[in-house]
Formats: C-alpha cells, structure tokens, sequence
C-alpha cells in the first residue's frame, strides 16, 4: 500500500513540474549562449550548458511572475 501512494505522489509531483524550451549553441571560447523560446529578444550565457540553464530559469522565473513592460510573450488563439 505505501509504495502505490509513493508511485501516486510521484506522478502527481512530476505534473506539477513546468517546462520551457530553450535554443542555445557553444561559442568558440567554450561559453554558452541560449534564450528560452518564449521569450528570443533576452540572450543569456553559461560557462557549461548546466550553468546556462542555471541562468534560463532565473529569466523564465523572473517572466513568470512579473509582467514587465517591453518583453515580448507568446501566446496561442483558439477559432472555433
């Protein structure tokens, strides 16, 4: 009985968890550079591919909560 309420915890855990897709490409010097899809206009960088997605989520942290004048966001329309 514990472990099928262990698996139901973690399901519902994992649908919890957001996603963003992100572009992102290794410059000469060894640095990365990337921006989250949402949001092209707003380039960061990483030392190594880890610290560049350290970097991405405090962009897609500091977007998903503020509503910040002049960052372009995406958005979908459904036509019946």
């Amino acid at each position: 009985m514990k472990l099928g309420g262990f698996v139901i915890a973690l399901e519902t855990q994992r649908m919890n968890v957001a996603t963003a897709r992100f572009t992102y490409w290794r410059e000469d010097d060894g640095k990365y550079l990337g921006y989250l899809n949402e949001f092209p206009d707003h380039w960061t960088q990483g030392e190594s591919l880890e610290d560049l997605k350290a970097h991405l989520r405090d962009l897609w942290e500091l977007f998903s909560d503020e509503d910040l004048a002049g960052v372009r966001r995406e958005s979908e329309l459904e036509f019946a």
